[in-house]
C-alpha cells in the first residue's frame, strides 16, 4: 500500500509540472502579440551545438516481491525509500528539423537507494536499512520535439532511452555480510520529460523534468534473506535538471 501511495505521488509531481506547463503556454499565446527582441536569432540554424547540465535526481526502486513472501517466517513487509543525488553531463544535440532535435547527453549521475526491511520475531518488530550508493554513467538518446518560439523561449517535451552503467556495483564481489543485497551493473529503461528553453543574451538556459523508468531486472541472485524475498527490483528515478547550451 505505501509503495502505491509514493508511486501515485511521483506521476503527480509529473502531472501537475504538465498542467503548469498548459497554462504558461495559454497565457503566453494571450501575450504574444506583444513582440520583443529577440536573443541569440540564428541560435536555433545551428545542425550542432553543445552544452552542460546539472541536475538533483531522486532515484528509487519498483519492488516486486516473491509470491509467497507473506508465507516468510519473521520478514513483515519490505520497502523501498529513494534518495537525493545530483547528475552532471555534457549535451550533444543534432538540429533534425525546425521543431525536432536529436540529443545525446552523457552523464554522471550519484545516487543512493535504500531498502529497508521490517521484521516481526516473537512479536517484536525491528527495522534494517540497507543503503546502496551507486554511481552511474549514463547514455540516454533523446528526441525532443519543441513548440514554436515565442519571444525569448519554447516550451519542449522529450522521450528516449537511456543504458546506464553502475561503476561501483558489487554484484560480483563475494560477501559474508546478511544485509549484502547485491544488484547489476548494467541498466536500461526509457524516460519522458518536459522543459522550457530561455534564450538569454549570450547562452540558452533550459529548466527541465524527468522521468526514468528501468525495464531490467536489478537484482542479483543470493540465497540470503534480504535478495530471496524479492522477485524483482528495477530502477526509478525522478530528475530535475539545469542545461546551459
Amino acid at each position: 500500500m505505501k509503495l502505491t501511495i509514493h508511486l501515485f505521488s511521483f506521476y503527480n509531481k509529473l502531472l501537475f509540472a504538465a498542467l503548469f506547463l498548459l497554462f504558461v503556454l495559454i497565457g503566453s499565446n494571450a501575450s504574444a502579440q506583444r513582440k520583443k527582441v529577440q536573443n541569440l536569432p540564428k541560435y536555433d540554424k545551428q545542425i550542432v551545438h553543445f552544452g552542460f547540465l546539472l541536475g538533483i535526481n531522486k532515484t528509487d526502486f519498483v519492488i516486486k516481491r516473491i509470491p509467497d513472501f507473506n508465507k516468510l517466517d519473521s520478514l513483515y513487509v519490505v520497502e523501498s525509500v529513494g534518495q537525493t543525488g545530483f547528475n552532471l553531463g555534457i549535451i550533444a544535440n543534432l538540429r533534425l528539423a525546425e521543431n525536432f532535435d536529436l540529443r545525446f547527453v552523457p552523464a554522471l549521475a550519484f545516487s543512493q537507494r535504500n531498502l529497508e526491511y521490517t521484521f516481526y520475531d516473537n512479536g517484536i518488530k525491528s527495522t534494517t536499512i540497507k543503503a546502496i550508493e551507486s554511481t552511474f554513467l549514463e547514455f540516454p538518446l533523446d528526441l525532443k520535439f519543441k513548440s514554436n518560439r515565442i519571444n525569448n523561449y519554447r516550451a519542449y517535451v522529450i522521450v528516449g532511452g537511456k543504458y546506464s552503467i553502475d561503476m561501483v556495483s558489487q554484484a560480483k564481489v563475494e560477501s559474508v555480510d546478511k544485509d549484502f543485497v547485491k544488484l547489476k551493473k548494467n541498466d536500461y529503461g526509457y524516460q519522458i520529460g518536459l522543459g522550457f528553453d530561455f534564450y538569454l543574451e549570450r547562452f540558452k538556459f533550459s529548466p527541465e523534468i524527468k522521468m526514468y523508468h528501468g525495464l531490467s531486472n536489478l537484482l542479483v541472485d543470493d540465497p540470503k534473506i534480504f535478495s530471496t524475498s524479492l522477485e524483482s527490483l528495477k530502477s526509478k528515478i525522478f530528475l530535475i535538471s539545469f542545461t546551459f547550451e
